[in-house]
């Protein structure tokens, strides 16, 4: 019975791990594509709407 509970431990750690592993990779990936769209265009970052002021700012890479 106890290889049972740490079988289904490290089971949920893997699961676990990979789930961080792949939110990551999506985050790494989106920043890549954006990074990419921006040299295609020859823009020099991404302008976003401040909704309280009105202005546009340009856009932190971890927004």
């Amino acid at each position: 019975m106890p290889q049972l509970l740490i079988l289904a431990a490290f089971g949920a750690v893997a699961w676990l791990g990979y789930r961080k592993f792949v939110a990551e990779a999506e985050r790494v990936s989106a920043r890549v594509r954006a990074a990419e769209k921006e040299q295609q265009t020859g823009a020099q970052g991404t302008l976003i709407e401040d909704p309280v002021t009105g202005e546009y700012r340009l856009k932190k890479p971890e927004e």
